[in-house]
């Protein structure tokens, strides 16, 4: 698996569009708020963010913080502080640390909100804009941030279509975004860590190739989990172990035949819920 990584590359027509508006926004715009999934903090990042948001206060939220390694997290938020960033830990499903944020806005706009009283602007509302690749759970925290449902949520990449303005209580607005990846993925592994969190659709993908591949990450970063829960050997070709799995969970198609595609859904499912444990598969070089 190692020499011939998965090669997993994904830019529909309407993710151009998306970020030539992004572009025509910034310029509206005080702050970002950037929300990465915390189990692939780097490879979540749409790279072109720092780019088209130059010279503006970042926030970077660790979405399902709950589900990665809470070590992780911690070297995560300092990476990214060290960066300029404000960073949070949340969960945007269950809402914590929604309630910080605010306070976390007025932080990273504190210049702002300062030279706006010096103008006698007061109470000018705070224009954040949101962004995140597919599926990180970017309407999710808008809905909870906000408290209504103000934006359509999904677990299919590219439900957010068009922009919209969501109104955050009397001094912050926020920009929602369609969820946006690159043209191109530079390292392989990048496209498979988004593969593996739905952010590119399964439906183009080799199941059984990338749970090989997860496996072989797992393997790597948390020995044992994998013994654990599926209750098998952890030696062995990456084949081997899939058909571990797919015996272990009783995968079986006609004829008593092992079917492992379906053992690779249930090994991705796992991974996706947290079964596995709590796991991140960037570890942070700082």
């Amino acid at each position: 698996m190692n020499d011939e990584k998965m090669n997993v590359n994904w830019y529909p027509g309407h993710m151009t569009k998306a970020k030539r508006m992004m572009q025509e926004n910034m310029i509206l715009i005080d702050l970002v708020i950037e929300v990465l999934d915390a189990r692939i903090p780097l490879s979540s990042r749409n790279p072109d963010i720092d780019d088209l948001a130059k010279n503006k206060s970042r926030i970077i939220l660790l979405n399902k913080s709950d589900l990665a390694d809470p070590k992780e997290n911690k070297r995560w938020m300092q990476y990214f502080e060290a960066k300029g960033a404000h960073v949070l830990e949340i969960n945007a499903k269950t809402g914590v640390g929604i309630k910080s944020i605010r306070g976390l806005v007025e932080k990273a706009c504190k210049e702002k909100i300062e030279k706006d009283k010096k103008r006698g602007i007061v109470n000018r509302p705070i224009r954040a804009m949101v962004v995140g690749i597919p599926n990180v759970g970017k309407s999710t925290f808008i809905n909870a941030f906000a408290g209504k449902a103000c934006t359509k949520t999904g677990n299919k990449p590219g439900v957010t279509k068009g922009k919209q303005w969501i109104r955050v209580g009397k001094n912050l607005e926020l920009l929602d975004t369609p969820g946006i990846l690159w043209p191109k993925f530079d390292d392989k592994m990048v496209g498979i860590h988004l593969a593996l969190i739905g952010s590119v659709n399964d439906e183009i993908l080799v199941l059984e190739e990338l749970a090989m591949e997860l496996m072989e990450c797992v393997r790597e970063l948390y020995p044992g989990a994998l013994a654990e829960r599926y209750q098998i050997e952890e030696d062995g070709s990456l084949s081997e172990l899939l058909e571990r799995v797919a015996e272990s969970r009783k995968c079986y198609g006609k004829g008593e035949v092992l079917d492992l595609g379906k053992a690779a859904s249930i090994l991705i499912e796992d991974f996706r819920n947290g079964r596995m444990g709590r796991m991140t598969l960037e570890v942070c070089q700082k």
